[in-house]
């Protein structure tokens, strides 16, 4: 009785183990993050001589070499003595490896500390290689006498020199 029963059983795992209705869903390719890192912080260095430092609660590495900086990133940039010049923040941070890209979303702020200027917008990118940063989006730039605002922007990673696409409006002695 025993033998027989047992002889069933394997006979019916047998029988539901070689059924060819597979779940289509279990064979999807994962396409999220192959590794998670937390409290993230990277330097760039020219000549031993710190030049940014990026900065992340959390980052995404997915298996293509991009990352995902879910919770926001800030970015650092220094003078050649040393000295903290200017500083980027964004919501969510986004980095291309194949076009060697990073892009912030969400609230992005950009401050000069050096010249007293501020960028405001909801999307800008930076390329590292080129040492630029640049939007096609809305911008407001606030400096210690005038306000500008406008569409589409370029500037030089340390936010000394920019110029716009579009200005929509000047206001002199604004602030």
């Amino acid at each position: 009785m025993r033998l027989s029963l047992l002889i069933i059983v394997i006979a019916g795992i047998g029988f539901i183990s070689c059924r060819e209705d597979v779940d289509r869903r279990q064979l999807e390719i994962y396409e999220g993050p192959s590794r998670v890192g937390y409290d993230i912080v990277l330097h760039h260095s020219d000549s031993a001589i710190v030049r940014t430092k990026l900065m992340a609660d959390k980052q995404l590495e997915f298996q293509n070499g991009n990352l995902e900086f879910p919770e926001g990133i800030v970015i650092h940039f220094f003078e050649k003595d040393g000295e903290l010049s200017t500083t980027i923040r964004a919501d969510r941070g986004y980095y291309d490896r194949k076009e060697h890209l990073y892009r912030g979303e969400g609230d992005v702020q950009v401050h000069n500390l050096l010249k007293e200027q501020k960028l405001n917008s909801e999307e800008l990118f930076w390329d590292p290689g080129k040492k630029k940063i640049y939007t096609e989006k809305f911008v407001t730039v606030e400096e210690p006498t005038r306000l500008i605002k406008g569409t589409g922007m370029e500037a030089d990673e340390g936010f000394n020199e920019y110029t716009f696409t579009k200005v929509t409006g000047i206001i002199e002695n604004a602030l």
